[in-house]
């Protein structure tokens, strides 16, 4: 099947289906977004969290795709949310559902399923034995799935668009204008950089969806954004989209509390920073979405590129450029910084890449560069 666009976005879409409900008082409130079928980084995130039945996990969309575990990922929350308290928002990557009955193509459907490896279907049809391919036949495999997976199928039908609280609103992407009863569901899904809107609200929306590192201009903050002044909390640690992403819970003590704290997960070693380290003068990010250089000098370790649309010249790793279109000069880069974090003897990071020139390590969540000696923990 030829090269097209990926079409988990619907022709077709629908209003938003808002839950209201009051959470008990006394009770502590995880709030997880964009797992992408990263089971590993939930089970620990969560037990770093050391979440139990008396709290609440709520989860912000994109609990699926893209990451290899997408079905042991449903499965496991489709298992939790019988012991524990759990409520979930549909992503643009879970609507599966919607996608495969209502609102969704078979064209595009069947392209998706046949060239995104990890997706959902995909991996539900390998485990029953049923062959992909561009013309296989989609309604008995549709059947197929829901006659067999009738627990995830009704746990991913059950996710509203829209969780609404007294004290705030949960949704994946945002909330767009206009009365709630007008919402569209997809655009509350798919609602890009929503942190940037001139809106402020009059109780804190909590959204996922965004990675937060795409807020930033010079370096990689994987961190939740709690902008107090909006009242929107971002927490997309970038978990699975980017190499040194992390799994954030935004965590309130109390349903009537906007004490926000955060725990984050990742599962990088750990190592002990034995010299101290002044901060870069200047540094800059190149992330996706704005990934275009011209490559002035290739090495077989690190690379010499001018990002286009800044002008910008710095050394990446050679691994992490790719060809745009063949024979064009300019390329695509994975996500690459060249900020050089402010260390201390004693600080502890995390190690993402070591390299002939030093570490791409990580500092409360911060990534940078460090040149000098580590003790690994």
């Amino acid at each position: 099947m030829g090269a097209r666009r990926s079409p988990i976005r619907p022709q077709r879409t629908r209003p938003a289906r808002i839950e209201r409900l009051a959470l008990p008082a006394g009770r502590r409130i995880l709030f997880v977004s964009d797992v992408h079928g990263n089971l590993p980084y939930l089970r620990g995130l969560l037990e770093k969290a050391a979440f139990s039945p008396a709290d609440i996990l709520i989860l912000a969309g994109d609990l699926l795709e893209k990451g290899r575990q997408s079905l042991d990922t449903l499965r496991y929350v489709t298992a939790l949310s019988k012991t524990h308290t759990v409520y979930a928002v549909s992503g643009n990557c879970d609507w599966w559902i919607p996608l495969m009955y209502e609102v969704g193509t078979v064209e595009d459907n069947l392209w998706y399923i046949n060239n995104k490896p990890f997706c959902l279907a995909r991996q539900m049809c390998a485990e029953l034995g049923i062959a992909v391919s561009p013309d296989m036949d989609y309604p008995a495999m549709r059947d197929a799935l829901a006659a067999h997976y009738p627990e995830e199928f009704a746990f991913l039908r059950a996710m509203p668009e829209v969780l609404d609280t007294p004290g705030f609103t949960v949704v994946h992407g945002g909330l767009p204008e206009g009365p709630p009863e007008r919402w569209d569901g997809w655009a509350c899904m798919k609602y890009d950089h929503f942190l940037t809107t001139p809106r402020r609200f009059d109780k804190w929306v909590i959204v996922g969806h965004w990675p937060v590192v795409l807020y930033h201009e010079n370096i990689v903050d994987a961190n939740p954004i709690i902008d107090r002044e909006k009242r929107i909390a971002s927490i997309d640690g970038g978990c699975v989209l980017k190499d040194d992403g992390q799994l954030n819970a935004l965590i309130l003590p109390d349903a009537r509390s906007e004490d926000f704290s955060f725990l984050a997960y990742d599962p990088f070693p750990l190592a002990r920073v034995l010299a101290d380290q002044n901060e870069g003068a200047r540094s800059y990010y190149i992330r996706w979405g704005d990934a275009q250089v011209r490559v002035l000098q290739r090495g077989a370790e690190f690379s010499r590129v001018r990002h286009l649309r800044t002008g910008y010249e710095m050394d990446v790793l050679t691994r992490y450029l790719y060809d745009d279109n063949g024979a064009r000069s300019e390329c695509a880069i994975n996500d690459s910084t060249d900020y050089v974090l402010p260390l201390r003897a004693g600080d502890t990071v995390s190690v993402v890449e070591e390299t002939s020139r030093g570490f791409l390590v990580k500092h409360n969540g911060v990534s940078g560069w460090y040149y000098g000696p580590l003790q690994k923990l």
